[in-house]
């Protein structure tokens, strides 16, 4: 007897629901152990998947709750792939909805900055650009181009303090966290990820950059977004981090 894809799927996940009738095992017996056991591994496999995606979130909430809240998680989602790599991607928007920890207003995008980690991990690589080729720009020329960032580069803005949560989970001696909003840049220089607290400005400038705009737009939105906004600070960040990997300039 075949046993549908979406009704084994939703047993699998489910310890609460029943083998899927006309499952047998090898020798055509019921598989009600045999399916316990396969069940228990496939659930432990996820939460651990989830574990190793989501460190700093599993740190906040614990041990414990994060194994409840994994087995809530992968009912809901699934994975759509057997490449675990990018599973969890719906753990912001989940973490958002989820009423036992919706007065923890930063773990959404606590987790987004982690689901942005493995991105930029896993993004294709990209030769940096020779900084000189800036320098050598008239400042004319130069407001006019538009800079090509890497493909590692992300980019999360958020009112809680997600840069000072994670520096806190990775290094003790750390700066504790003060309740502030900050933007996260994540660049990959070498075969890391590294996290970046932006200064003021520098997410607009970053974000107008990664939709086309301009240098001379960049900088405009910037200095909207701040009144002290400091290109100089901020295009050295990204040349430091080998984010800028050319330049266009409209004939």
């Amino acid at each position: 007897m075949n046993v549908n894809q979406a009704t084994f799927t939703t047993a699998v996940l489910d310890p609460e629901t029943a083998a899927p009738a006309g499952l047998t095992d090898p020798e055509g017996r019921p598989a009600g152990k045999r399916f316990s056991v396969y069940r228990n591994n496939v659930v432990v496999s996820l939460t651990s998947a989830l574990e190793t995606a989501f460190p700093v979130i599993h740190a906040l909430v614990g041990e414990e709750f994060f194994k409840a809240m994994a087995g809530v998680f992968l009912r809901a989602h699934p994975p759509s792939s057997p490449l675990m790599m990018f599973y969890g991607t719906e753990m912001a928007d989940f973490l958002a909805d989820f009423e036992p920890v919706k007065h923890l207003g930063y773990l959404p995008d606590t987790a987004r900055l982690e689901l942005a980690l493995r991105e930029s991990y896993h993004a294709a690589d990209a030769a940096p650009m020779d900084p000189e080729t800036l320098v050598n720009l008239p400042p004319d020329r130069l407001m006019e181009t538009r800079l090509r960032l890497s493909p590692a580069v992300r980019l999360v803005r958020s009112a809680y303090p997600i840069t000072s949560i994670w520096r806190a989970h990775h290094d003790p001696a750390a700066e504790k966290p003060q309740m502030r909003a900050e933007d996260a840049l994540i660049m990959r220089p070498e075969y890391d990820p590294t996290v970046h607290r932006l200064p003021p400005g520098g997410a607009a400038f970053i974000g107008a950059l990664m939709n086309g705009n301009k240098l001379g737009g960049a900088v405009a939105a910037a200095e909207e977004a701040a009144e002290d906004f400091d290109l100089t600070q901020t295009l050295g960040l990204l040349i430091g981090g080998q984010a800028i990997i050319g330049t266009e300039e409209e004939v």
